[in-house]
């Protein structure tokens, strides 16, 4: 495991909460790599594992916080389960257990939706705030008793962190609830670490996963990701996960890189080019 890269990549991935920014406020250096990136012509994607915003809500903040940023180079995991029923269910009924965000991208793909149990062929678990019994209802109805459904989850994650420590549950506490009580086992899910979101990043992009660097703050989900998906990686110490964790991971499971601030990305040829001196 290397502490910086020594060469620029033919394309970057970034994760944004906890990379990029923290809560309403840019990371150190962010603005810097980012830019750099950009006067270089070397394409940027973010990626985020949340389904409560709408890819164009990232790209505004990611806007507002500095970076101009095209919605199209955002990949969520709105989009990746949209692509998903598109690519592989077809036709499908669906029943989304999920806030607006996914629920207005579904609508606007043309996919129907139901909460009549004798018609959804898959059931979505997400991240949903609105979760309540009649929904676990529903989805319990449409997998165990009519015996038709499958269950996929936008995500992963068992809990979203907040600034200051505090969290709540995610979509997996939703995806759990609704196995234990069917005896099913969900057939796919759409987030990170799952090479899904990797694939709708580089979509259109003719970089090969090797050429391409996945920067994140979480080893479970950025880093593992690029690891299944052949990709170099970089820990940056500004969220979830520790330089001590990573160092106890399997040596092929590690990050390539580990840094304390995202501009350490530029290699040193790129600083001395600029004139930069570390901030």
């Amino acid at each position: 495991m290397a502490l910086r890269p020594t060469r620029l990549y033919e394309a970057y991935v970034f994760d944004m909460d906890g990379t990029i920014y923290l809560g309403d406020d840019l990371l150190p250096g962010a603005a810097r790599l980012v830019t750099e990136l950009r006067r270089r012509e070397i394409p940027v994607r973010f990626l985020s594992n949340n389904p409560t915003r709408d890819p164009d809500m990232y790209a505004a903040k990611l806007t507002k916080l500095g970076l101009p940023t095209d919605v199209d180079d955002i990949a969520n995991t709105v989009v990746t389960t949209v692509r998903w029923l598109q690519d592989h269910r077809p036709g499908a009924v669906v029943f989304p257990i999920a806030e607006d965000p996914l629920r207005r991208a579904l609508e606007a793909a043309g996919i129907e939706t139901s909460d009549d149990p004798s018609r959804i062929d898959i059931v979505i678990s997400s991240y949903d705030r609105h979760f309540d019994y009649r929904k676990l209802q529903i989805a319990f109805d449409a997998i165990w008793f009519h015996r038709r459904a499958e269950l996929v989850e936008t995500n992963p994650d068992k809990y979203c962190p907040f600034p200051g420590g505090r969290g709540e549950p995610d979509c997996a506490a939703i995806t759990a609830a609704i196995e234990a009580c069917t005896g099913t086992t969900k057939v796919a899910s759409f987030g990170k670490p799952d090479p899904i979101m990797v694939e709708e990043a580089l979509r259109g992009l003719d970089v090969a996963p090797a050429d391409c660097l996945m920067v994140g703050d979480r080893l479970m989900t950025d880093v593992a990701m690029a690891v299944d998906a052949g990709m170099a990686s970089c820990l940056v110490l500004t969220g979830d996960s520790t330089s001590l964790e990573a160092e106890a991971l399997p040596a092929h499971r590690r990050p390539t890189y580990m840094v304390d601030r995202v501009d350490e990305l530029l290699p040193d040829s790129v600083w001395t080019e600029r004139g930069w001196t570390a901030a």
